[in-house]
């Protein structure tokens, strides 16, 4: 039930932050335009707080909090007083419409950098861009435990997030990548990733994964955490013994032990196992059993469970000064823009799919409460790129949105005259298919995400 309410709380707080900065950038222009504002409302419905201010505009919080508007006077709307007339949005040249449309998604731009910004200024703490386990095609570029991986195509990679950032596009694209790393002997080398060989189809989710790469952070130390009654192990290792080597070769993580003990099992003979069982170094004989499941393969097994890791210590931190932030959050703004576009593009080309696109407000939800969980750097920059994904999408030249209302305005400039009530009745219709189709959408992929999986 925490996690519910979190969940909500945060959703409330991103939306409504976002939707008043959207908002007030279509307000602020318009009022500085000579249009009169009636109503700017955060929320949608009945106002839960109405306060009317000395301009005359309404100042609401409505109960429904998935959005907002700005009314303005407007002939199209209702009757407008004579004295009042030259106040009315329809009757502002076409440039000062283009600029009060334009204003919503610019405020969110704007905030975006400024969001990017604090974040750099205070520091993410995130985990270092180190290797733990490299196989498939990261193995076949040359990619070993220990190397540091400095830079991704043309992108630094100061932490893993960033690393992980720049794997998916190239993923996704299934475009060859040049990697640059720094060795575990301190050499820099570049190596390339052959994502061209990437599977036609892979689960987009872990990209990373498909590639091959586990960050440092996500080993499983070789830590025994239960022992089976009945298998070779029962009555030798005991919980918490950190196994240190099998039959002399060097354990680093628990996933190194499956593969030992199958190549050792086979030879039917005991094998020693060194363990680490507090301030003592221990040699114990063990002989892998064989394992028949109730389904699938027989194996060779020693008998034992890794103990559930701890969370790793953040050993990296993404920071700037103030005056560094600066040009730091307009390249993160400007790179950021540039992969959602080519986001948006691959999922109108059956590149990606769609349930892995269009997220809902389930997924929002969850997603800022546990961003928010993670820190105040991290639940920023959720913030920008909810920002930025909203200023980019009202930009999509779909009638209702902002988008839509500037295609009008631009035909409008060519021709020479505004687009006729019909064509914009029409519009207003396909608009709202659309919306109403996108919503279904991101309704159906978060049950399909957060429900059914």
């Amino acid at each position: 039930m925490s996690e519910f309410i979190g969940s909500v709380w945060w959703l409330i707080v991103s939306l409504g932050v976002l939707v008043t900065f959207h908002e007030f950038g279509h307000y602020w222009v318009a009022r500085r335009a000579g249009v009169k504002v009636l109503r700017f409302s955060v929320g949608f419905g009945k106002p839960l707080w109405l306060r009317r201010g000395a301009d005359g505009t309404e100042y609401a919080v409505a109960a429904i909090p998935l959005g907002g508007y700005v009314k303005m006077l407007d002939e199209r709307e209702g009757d407008v007083a004579p004295a009042e007339v030259g106040q009315a949005f329809n009757r502002q040249s076409v440039w000062k419409r283009i600029a009060i449309v334009a204003a919503g998604p610019v405020a969110n731009l704007l905030l975006c950098v400024a969001l990017f910004w604090l974040m750099f200024v205070i520091g993410r703490p995130d985990y270092a861009p180190v290797v733990g386990q490299a196989e498939g095609i990261a193995a076949e570029a040359g990619l070993r435990r220990g190397d540091t991986l400095l830079a991704i195509g043309d992108r630094e990679t100061p932490t893993w997030s960033e690393a992980q950032l720049a794997l998916i596009p190239a993923a996704l694209d299934h475009a060859d990548v040049a990697v640059h790393v720094r060795t575990a002997e301190g050499m820099e080398r570049t190596r390339t990733l052959a994502l061209s060989r990437l599977p036609a189809a892979f689960d987009e989710r872990r990209a990373v994964d498909a590639i091959g790469l586990l960050p440092r952070h996500l080993l499983v130390p070789p830590v025994v955490g239960s022992v089976s009654e009945g298998l070779p192990a029962w009555g030798v290792l005991a919980e918490n013994d950190r196994i240190t080597a099998i039959d002399g070769t060097a354990v680093n993580d628990w996933t190194e032990i499956g593969p030992l003990v199958q190549q050792l099992g086979q030879r039917g003979v005991p094998v020693m196992v060194e363990v680490q069982r507090g301030d003592e170094r221990l040699a114990l004989e063990l002989t892998p059993g064989r394992v028949t499941p109730a389904s699938g393969e027989p194996y060779w097994a020693l008998g034992v469970a890794a103990a559930r890791p701890a969370e790793p210590a953040k050993d990296a931190l993404l920071q700037y000064g103030p005056a560094a932030a600066v040009p730091a959050a307009l390249r993160e703004t400007a790179h950021q823009a540039r992969e959602l576009i080519a986001m948006i593009g691959r999922a109108f080309s059956g590149r990606v799919s769609v349930e892995n696109t269009v997220a809902g407000p389930i997924t929002i939800a969850r997603a800022a409460n546990a961003y928010a969980h993670h820190g105040a750097a991290w639940y920023l920059s959720m913030l920008a790129m909810l920002s930025l994904s909203l200023g980019i999408l009202n930009l999509l030249p779909i009638p209702v949105l902002d988008g839509g209302h500037l295609l009008y305005y631009l035909i409008e400039l060519v021709k020479g005259s505004p687009v006729s009530d019909r064509t914009m009745a029409v519009g207003q219709y396909v608009g709202l298919a659309l919306i109403a189709g996108l919503m279904g959408l991101a309704f159906y992929n978060d049950i399909l995400n957060n429900l059914v999986r």
